[in-house]
C-alpha cells in the first residue's frame, strides 16, 4: 500500500503565504510518510476582484508557488500533485489556464492538465459564476504514473462530465483526482453523490483536496476533502469547517478486487449514436 496526503486549504489573496502553507504541509506530509500530497484547485491564488488579483496571474514558469513547491518536493522527497494554478497562457485571447500540475520527487513537472470545463452558472442562491470569461478550457485528456499508479487529472466542475471520467476509466487509471473549489450551495447537494460515483464508474480511487470556509475576497467554499475507495467507501473526509492534512492509503489489491467483482470496465461498449 501506498500512502497519499490530502490538504485542505482556505486560499487567499497572496501567493507567497498560500505557497508557504503547501510547502509546510509537503513537509509534513513526507515526515510522516506519504509517497505524495494533494492540494486543492486554486492552491495559490483565490480572488475574485480580478484587477487585484490580475498582477499574479503569471506564465507557469513565473509563478512563485510553483517554485516554492517544486522545490519543497525536491528537498522532501515527494511527488505533488497541485490542484490548479491560475496561469497566464501564450498567445491566445488573453485568458488564463487553470491548470493541474503533477510534480515528482525530483522537484520536476510531469504532467500537466488544464480544465476542461468552465463553470458558467447563475445559482439559486444569488451566486453568479462565468470562469469562461477569464479562463479558456482545455482540451486534453491526462493521465501519468505516479506512486499511486496511474493518476487521471481532472479540476472540479469537470466532475459533472461523465465523457472524461469513461476517458479516464478506459486509460485505466488507479486514481482520479478532483480538486475542487466547490460553493456551498453545490456541494450540499451534489459533492459526495458525485464523488462516489465517480469512484464506481472507473472502478479506481477518488482524491479530491478542496478548498474550505470564508476565503479573503468574500467567497466561501464547501470543503469535504474526500478519499473514496473502488467500491464507492468514502476513506477519509476532513469536513467542512477549518482548514487540515489527512492520510489514506491506496491497496493495488483493493483496485483489482473490485475490477474482478464489477467488470464494468472489461464490459464497457460503445454505443451508437443516431440524428433525430
Amino acid at each position: 500500500m501506498t500512502r497519499a496526503a490530502l490538504l485542505q486549504m482556505c486560499s487567499g489573496i497572496e501567493p507567497g503565504a498560500n505557497g508557504q502553507s503547501i510547502a509546510a504541509a509537503i513537509e509534513r506530509a513526507a515526515g510522516e510518510g506519504a509517497a505524495m500530497l494533494l492540494t486543492p484547485e486554486m492552491s495559490g491564488l483565490i480572488d475574485r476582484d480580478r484587477a487585484r488579483a490580475a498582477p499574479h496571474i503569471v506564465p507557469e514558469g513565473e509563478s512563485p508557488v510553483l517554485a516554492m513547491v517544486r522545490e519543497a518536493a525536491a528537498k522532501h522527497g515527494i511527488w505533488v500533485a497541485l490542484g490548479s494554478l491560475a496561469v497566464r497562457r501564450e498567445g491566445g485571447d488573453g485568458r488564463a489556464a487553470n491548470r493541474a500540475l503533477v510534480i515528482d520527487a525530483a522537484g520536476a513537472v510531469v504532467a500537466r492538465y488544464d480544465k476542461i470545463h468552465m463553470f458558467d452558472v447563475d445559482l439559486a442562491s444569488g451566486e453568479s459564476w462565468r470562469e469562461s470569461n477569464a479562463y479558456a478550457p482545455g482540451d486534453a485528456v491526462v493521465t501519468v504514473e505516479t506512486p499511486l499508479g496511474r493518476l487521471g487529472l481532472t479540476i472540479c466542475y469537470d466532475i459533472r462530465f461523465p465523457a472524461l471520467f469513461e476517458a479516464l476509466g478506459r486509460a485505466r487509471c488507479d486514481v482520479i483526482t478532483i480538486p475542487a473549489a466547490f460553493t456551498r450551495p453545490t456541494g450540499a447537494a451534489h459533492w459526495h453523490l458525485l464523488q462516489r460515483a465517480r469512484a464506481i464508474e472507473a472502478s479506481a480511487y477518488v482524491l479530491s483536496a478542496a478548498q474550505v470556509g470564508r476565503h479573503e475576497d468574500g467567497r466561501e467554499t464547501y470543503g469535504h476533502s474526500l478519499a473514496v475507495d473502488p467500491w464507492g467507501e468514502v476513506l477519509l473526509d476532513l469536513g467542512g469547517a477549518t482548514p487540515g492534512l489527512g492520510f489514506v492509503e491506496i491497496d493495488p489489491a483493493r483496485i483489482a478486487e473490485v475490477r474482478a467483482q464489477v467488470p464494468s470496465l472489461a464490459n464497457r461498449r460503445t454505443l451508437p449514436t443516431s440524428a433525430p
